[in-house]
């Protein structure tokens, strides 16, 4: 879990008399469940990392590369043609979750002859709230809980509320 931005103010805190019984044992457990109980009431969402992929490749293949980029969530955003040759080159953002694949896809596409260069260029917000099931983040959030031994299912608001 990666959270930016977040400050947590302690205003008042009740700690064991004894120094012995003082220390990590006794605030970090407590810490815990309140920052999972803010972060399920702070509508969270999740970033993916973008890709920006330039691709050279000649006119007649450009079409073929559209095709590649709208199946995968990628978008275009430049278009340009290399002076004094047939060459073109396209700029675009892609997903990296939607990168897995790209280069031999877009070479089957256009028959060899578009050479992509992906580098790492911003975060974007996935829509959707992670919270609320069958949606996109939802399904990401259970497969990351999923491979890492959780349990799908995200915990409830009332696994870290007191039972005072």
């Amino acid at each position: 879990m990666c959270i930016s931005g977040v400050r947590i103010n302690i205003h008042d805190v009740t700690l064991h008399a004894d120094a012995i019984h003082r220390g990590g044992g006794q605030i970090i457990p407590t810490a815990r469940r309140v920052f999972y109980a803010s972060v399920l009431t702070a509508q969270p969402r999740l970033l993916e990392p973008v890709y920006l992929v330039e691709i050279q490749c000649p006119e007649n293949a450009v079409g073929g590369i559209y095709g590649v980029l709208n199946r995968r969530r990628g978008h275009v955003f430049e278009e340009s043609q290399v002076a004094g040759t047939p060459m073109f080159v396209v700029k675009a953002y892609l997903p990296v979750n939607e990168s897995f694949g790209f280069t031999a896809d877009l070479r089957s596409n256009t028959g060899g002859q578009a050479f992509p260069q992906c580098v790492f260029d911003h975060w974007q917000v996935l829509q959707g709230n992670p919270l609320e099931p069958n949606t996109k983040p939802a399904q990401i959030v259970a497969e990351i809980r999923k491979r890492k031994g959780l349990k799908e299912q995200i915990p409830g608001l009332d696994n870290f509320l007191d039972k005072m």
